[in-house]
């Protein structure tokens, strides 16, 4: 219906895409009707877009356009999200194609729009531009996303794909789960009255008298009907059972930063960060794209050499990295080689050695897929796989790069649990806000021009802190003026000089000048885009930003020392 705002949410394999790809008539349906409203408009980003065909980003994000759509609001999202329009398709990253298939799909503002996975391979600031975009469509929207504050945020109700049955709920997605725990939780009980029923039905067959189980025909058939409709029926997909193995005990310090630094052709990446892991830290990174997380985390891990300061490792460290650009996983590679690789059959997990149908049930994969390559898989199964990969190798330093891409909400449950009971140290970047809540005991954020700033707890906890200690600073502020100009007050005054006269009648037109070239430095900021368009606009906006605050708290305090002289000489 008109301005539904729907989530489509179940399992990996469950047929969400497929749902979703039918709703945007790109594949035929085997039965039943599809039907569209005559004149209604349906956009549908797919979770890889193919951009091949097109000279630019631009002509790829106009070619959704209808006639009669704005053609400015193609380039207008463009420039929200980070691109200019002339860049060549065939040289994207994952992130910038998911950012120009996002303008082509939300250009014409169509009357339905289908969204598979849209804020994989976004950044935060991206993500909250794409959260408050969205908001202000009058599109109905259809939403898959792994995302809990994403779907939090935008669902007013939910479709649950389970088992080949849709099932529907007209509340948001933070309902969904207690739902989906009472249908399960009802679908148990009628399966045991059920079982219960056959129980009494064959316990006649077996003992009730002769002659009437004879007569009783009717009565046979019903048993007959209870047990296939028993056969019948599909038990809910158990959960990915995760494993990881554990290496060594590491030393206490992990590893330990002092004022490092890294600049390569621009704006300093990492400036003067000195950072401190133990054993057992969980730490979120997380900034815009092109911030320099990839570089910080390979120094944090002794992969690269910052160009001043020094990284120091700790002792038996084992470290084991998830990467889920998936640049590890060979596409030809059969599920069975990419386990074993590619030798024999077994899977060595946890110092002992388990055939490989056996691991691959633990992650919910089928024996028959042993021989699938890794090409056919689906984006949560190559998650899945990734998560089995890196977890049979002992380790105790985890490095997680967007673990959470394309994995269904049971499985990062799984995940997170896992984590969250880890012995080893995890280093974490991600762009998922629920999981930094649920997972970091520290967020280590990008505040531009190379500073990094750690904040205990997780990202909501960050957020507060940074809100904190802005107010902080500015009540510190205040009460230094006010100090300053109590001392102006005490001090003995018995004429201003021509100078202070002046400087009393010009500098309140000083701090007005100042204050609006404030608003202005903190306009361009607000932009969630500029650095990863800009970093050299961004990082100049933040340092003027910042000179300019200090020399409006100057201002002030001379003003309100001079006003209080002019006061004081007149009371006198």
């Amino acid at each position: 219906m008109s301005g539904d705002r729907l989530c489509l949410v179940g399992r990996n394999g469950s047929g969400k895409s497929t749902l979703l790809k039918i709703a945007a008539g790109l594949i035929d349906i085997d039965g039943g009707e599809r039907f569209v409203q005559p004149g209604t408009t349906v956009r549908y980003l797919a979770q890889e877009p193919d951009l091949s065909n097109f000279e630019t980003t631009l002509a790829y994000a106009e070619s959704g356009l209808t006639a009669g759509d704005d053609p400015w609001r193609a380039q207008y999202l463009l420039q929200q999200l980070g691109l200019t329009g002339e860049e060549d398709p065939k040289v994207l990253s994952g992130g910038e194609a998911r950012r120009c298939a996002l303008a082509q799909a939300m250009a014409p503002e169509p009357d339905i729009l289908l969204l598979d996975e849209p804020t994989n391979h976004l950044d935060l600031p991206a993500i909250e531009w794409l959260e408050s975009e969205l908001k202000g469509l009058r599109s109905a929207l259809v939403m898959i996303s792994h995302d809990r504050s994403f779907l939090n945020a935008l669902s007013t109700a939910t479709i649950w794909l389970d088992r080949g049955v849709a099932r529907r709920m007209d509340r948001g997605f933070p309902h969904f789960e207690n739902w989906r725990d009472e249908v399960l939780e009802q679908e148990q009980l009628e399966r045991h009255k059920l079982d219960r029923k056959i129980v009494r039905e064959e316990h006649w067959i077996t003992y009730g008298v002769t002659a009437r189980r004879k007569r009783n025909q009717g009565r046979l058939r019903e048993l007959a009907t209870l047990r296939q409709t028993r056969k019948d029926q599909r038990q809910a997909t158990g959960n990915v059972k995760i494993t990881v193995t554990e290496g060594e005990t590491s030393g206490k310090r992990v590893a330990e930063a002092k004022n490092i630094s890294k600049i390569w052709d621009g704006p300093p990446v990492v400036s003067d960060l000195s950072l401190r892991i133990q054993r057992g830290d969980r730490l979120g990174i997380v900034g815009p794209n092109g911030a320099g997380k990839t570089t910080l985390l390979k120094m944090l891990t002794g992969e690269l050499e910052p160009d001043s300061g020094s990284v120091k490792l700790g002792t038996t460290l084992q470290m084991v990295s998830l990467d889920q650009r998936r640049d590890s996983l060979k596409p030809d590679w059969s599920l069975q080689d990419a386990l074993t690789g590619g030798v024999g059959d077994l899977v060595e997990v946890n110092g002992q050695s388990r055939h490989v149908m056996s691991y691959m049930k633990d992650f919910l994969f089928a024996p028959e897929q042993a021989r699938t390559v890794v090409s056919a898989l689906s984006g949560g199964e190559r998650g899945r796989l990734l998560l089995a990969m890196a977890l049979a190798k002992p380790s105790n330093l985890l490095i997680l790069d967007e673990p959470t891409n394309d994995l269904d909400l049971e499985t990062l449950d799984l995940l997170q649990e896992m984590l969250a009971n880890y012995p080893g140290t995890a280093l974490i970047v991600s762009h998922d806000r629920d999981f930094l809540d649920r997972v970091a005991t520290s967020i280590l954020v990008f505040e531009g021009d190379g500073r990094w700033i750690e904040y205990a707890g997780g990202y909501n906890d960050m957020l507060a802190q940074r809100k904190a200690s802005v107010t902080s600073n500015v009540e510190a502020g205040q009460k230094t003026r006010q100090s300053k100009a109590g001392a102006a007050k005490n001090k003995s005054a018995s004429r201003m000089t021509f100078k202070d006269k002046h400087a009393l009648e010009t500098l309140p037109d000083q701090m007005a000048k100042i204050q609006v070239d404030i608003k202005d430095f903190q306009a361009t900021l607000a932009d969630p885009d500029m650095f990863a368009r800009n970093p050299d606009k961004f990082n100049g906006a933040v340092k003027s930003l910042e000179k300019s605050q200090v020399k409006l708290a100057s201002c002030e305090e001379r003003w309100l020392e001079l006003e209080m002289m002019r006061e004081e000489i007149e009371a006198g």
